[in-house]
């Protein structure tokens, strides 16, 4: 009996022993899930698996929106009536498994994901504008009834990029070494509200000759009402510093900022040339194009670009002639009617030459994507090195899209090389012709400020194209669609200096204008 006694006790004791372990174990494995300041004691990496609903969304309402591979998209994203007012009717189809293509890729560890090769390659249509914010609006509709996401790490890049920088309270951020809130979220500048500012323009409309063309100064034609130039741009979720000259040189000391893109990128170069100088004279300013080749060819109307270095702080501004962002070169050099080859995976032969001296670069493409620009120009598609004969492929939106991907990836690359490298992609510049195109009577006659409203308010862009492209990247995304969207009163209209009776120009903009809001947004990420 003894000692039968003995090992009951015993198996009792040990039983005890177990119970007591399982109960302290359950009750400290409440706590650290109850208590937000034992977050501190997780590792680097694992307070990003937390579930935080207001900062993640669930992928499987906008994959099937915007990624079904097996549907093709409607009129909604064809391009049609583009700048030169041709119309191009070719639905964006979606490439199946059987009929993807990838994307050619100089660095080995950089292509393109069979992920991306089944995603939904949406055409954009600038002369739709409203077709984008409708879509965005539908978009965000669904995301707001969709299930709280599932745990999952995070990958930044997969959020609007401005308001990808997602931190969490008490980790060290290795490389702005600063203490982040997990709470906390950068601010996602295109949304929020234009508001009246008396101190606006940032420069006059009648200066800044230095740098300004007399096409798109307003001030210098017959136009009488200028009152859209009292109004800036303000974010809703913080504060945009004051542009100022000299602290943007300050941020730019020793460092050479890039414009690369069509004549609306030109727009926004000499905007900021005359947001730094305030429109005022700089003659210790020199004209440094030719180190970049962009003196004028013979037979040219312009160069290929501009360059122009401060040097009291050997900052360098420049602009680069690109409407596509595709590597253009002539199929027969020695034939002046030779056609041209439009490599559609091959970023321009400027931006992969001079990039390793480059700091900033903002890029942009869209208005040219059409047959009209493209006969015109003799552009003829290339990729991998071949003329495309994939049809599909062939279509432009398709095809812009496969672009818009292979120099977002490249250039991802390069930052990976060089993380102190910002890249910006901008969205597409609203057109806002009515009652026909720029050829056929179309115009844009109001000159009353924010007749379509003041505000954007929802958080994905209204430019899905560039937004998706850049999905997965590092490259910025430089939002400013909407924004511009409510701003058609800005447009330099039937008042240009070289209009032709019944012409309007309804897709580029006065200066001083709304592309100072544009490198306004791009001097509060510097």
């Amino acid at each position: 009996m003894t000692k039968g006694g003995q090992s009951i006790r015993f198996w009792g004791r040990q039983s005890s022993f177990t119970i007591a372990v399982i109960f302290i174990t359950t009750i400290f494995l409440w706590s650290w899930e109850n208590n937000p300041h034992l977050v501190n004691l997780l590792s680097k990496e694992e307070p990003f698996i937390m579930n935080t609903p207001d900062l993640f969304a669930d992928d499987s309402v906008e994959s099937s929106l915007l990624l079904n591979p097996k549907e093709e998209l409607k009129d909604e994203y064809s391009i049609t009536k583009l700048e030169e007012g041709k119309t191009v009717e070719e639905g964006v189809q979606h490439f199946d498994n059987s009929n993807s293509y990838s994307v050619e890729q100089k660095d080995e560890n950089t292509v393109l994901s069979s992920s991306l090769r089944n995603e939904d390659l949406f055409a954009d249509d600038p002369a739709e504008s409203s077709t984008l914010l409708n879509s965005s609006e539908q978009r965000k509709e669904k995301d707001s009834v969709s299930q709280p996401a599932k745990v999952k790490k995070v990958d930044t890049s997969t959020i609007h990029s401005e308001s990808a920088d997602i931190h969490s309270d008490g980790i060290k951020d290795e490389r702005r070494g600063s203490t982040l809130s997990l709470q906390k979220i950068a601010c996602n500048y295109g949304k929020g509200r234009w508001v009246a500012d008396s101190r606006r323009p940032l420069y006059s409309g009648f200066g800044c000759k230095q740098w300004l063309s007399d096409m798109w100064a307003c001030r210098l034609t017959k136009r009488s009402d200028f009152s859209y130039e009292k109004y800036r741009w303000q974010p809703s979720d913080c504060d945009m510093p004051e542009f100022e000259g000299a602290e943007f040189l300050r941020k730019m000391q020793d460092k050479t900022l890039a414009f690369i893109g069509d004549s609306l990128g030109r727009q926004q170069f000499q905007s900021l040339m005359c947001m730094i100088s305030g429109g005022k004279d700089m003659p210790e300013v020199e004209d440094i194009g030719e180190k970049y080749s962009l003196a004028k060819q013979q037979g040219a109307i312009r160069p290929d670009g501009w360059a122009y270095w401060f040097p009291k702080t050997n900052t360098t501004v420049l602009y680069y002639w690109s409407a596509s962002l595709c590597d253009i070169e002539p199929i027969n050099a020695t034939n002046p009617a030779t056609e041209y080859a439009m490599h559609l995976d091959r970023p321009p032969s400027f931006l992969r030459q001079f990039l390793p001296g480059f700091n900033v670069v903002i890029l942009n493409t869209g208005h040219h994507w059409n047959r009209g620009k493209l006969n015109a120009n003799r552009w003829v598609m290339y990729a991998n090195g071949k003329r495309v004969v994939d049809r599909k492929l062939a279509m432009m939106g398709n095809a812009k899209n496969h672009t818009l991907y292979s120099v977002a990836r490249w250039l991802d690359s390069q930052i990976s090389l060089r993380p102190s490298l910002k890249v910006f992609l901008r969205t597409i510049s609203p057109r806002h012709f009515s009652h026909g195109e720029w050829n056929t009577g179309g115009s844009c006659d109001n000159v009353t400020p924010l007749q379509k409203g003041s505000e954007v308010f929802h958080d994905r862009s209204s430019d899905p194209v560039v937004e998706d492209a850049l999905r997965g990247t590092k490259v910025k995304i430089l939002d400013i669609t909407a924004l511009s969207e409510l701003r058609d009163e800005g447009h330099i209209s039937r008042y240009s200096i070289k209009a032709s009776d019944g012409i309007n120009d309804c897709l580029h903009w006065c200066l001083p204008g709304i592309p100072d809001t544009w490198n306004e947004l791009v001097y509060a990420q510097l």
